[in-house]
């Protein structure tokens, strides 16, 4: 009971720091408890990444756009598929909202929930079969030296394609190493596990599959490829 007290205290506050007569963008209500995907991701670490990295990455955003005079550029995708046209703040904090903002919907509390039937056969086509795309994109987030994301886009021909990105870059960016639609984001920045997990990034990476919104995946795929 305190903990969620605490939760809905923590978002009355980010609601009145975050929207302002000057703030474009505003960070969306996490979607569940901090304490909701726990052993996987423990309450701490949700907690401050939600209400400090996140928030963070929000109110620092629109500082950015207010200094470059851009505070009317309100469509994040806009922008970050345009991000050479923006400062180094812009592409961090712009990257960090968006990324953060997709990561919260692709986690869930509900158990086993599962790929549709067309993107599981996507899987299946591209990669073999779940456990072989699973190990894959392990290997990609676990590789991904210092900070940053891995993901399951699907590219402009429409095949599913993994990547990783440095920082708060992703596959909308001009400058990312592969570019397409994001529809799976891992964060493998330490402040997403290292509470809990220490220096094991792997450790991470397998348990945060026992959390991972399959339903939500399927939408954004099933949206990806029209």
């Amino acid at each position: 009971m305190k903990i969620k007290f605490l939760t809905v205290l923590t978002l009355i506050v980010l609601a009145m720091t975050t929207t302002n007569s000057t703030a474009q963008f505003v960070q969306a209500p996490l979607p569940y408890d901090f304490t909701a995907l726990e052993p996987s991701i423990d309450a701490q670490t949700m907690e401050l990444h939600f209400t400090k990295h996140h928030a963070g990455y929000v109110n620092n955003l629109n500082n950015a756009l207010k200094a470059e005079g851009k505070e009317s550029h309100t469509d994040l995708e806009a922008i970050l598929k345009d991000i050479t046209s923006y400062s180094v703040a812009v592409r961090n904090n712009g990257g960090g909202h968006y990324n953060h903002q997709l990561f919260w919907t692709l986690l869930t509390p509900k158990k086993n929930t599962q790929a549709s039937a067309e993107l599981a056969d996507a899987i299946n086509k591209h990669f073999g079969n779940m456990e072989e795309f699973k190990t894959q994109f392990n290997q990609a987030a676990a590789t991904r030296f210092g900070s940053g994301w891995a993901w399951l886009i699907v590219t402009e021909e429409g095949k599913l394609a993994i990547t990783s990105t440095p920082n708060q870059d992703n596959p909308l960016m001009p400058v990312a190493p592969m570019q397409g639609e994001p529809i799976l984001g891992v964060d493998v920045w330490e402040h997403a596990y290292y509470l809990k997990y220490q220096n094991r990034r792997p450790d991470y990476l397998q348990a945060i599959w026992d959390v991972i919104n399959w339903e939500e995946v399927s939408k954004l795929y099933a949206a990806a490829i029209k």
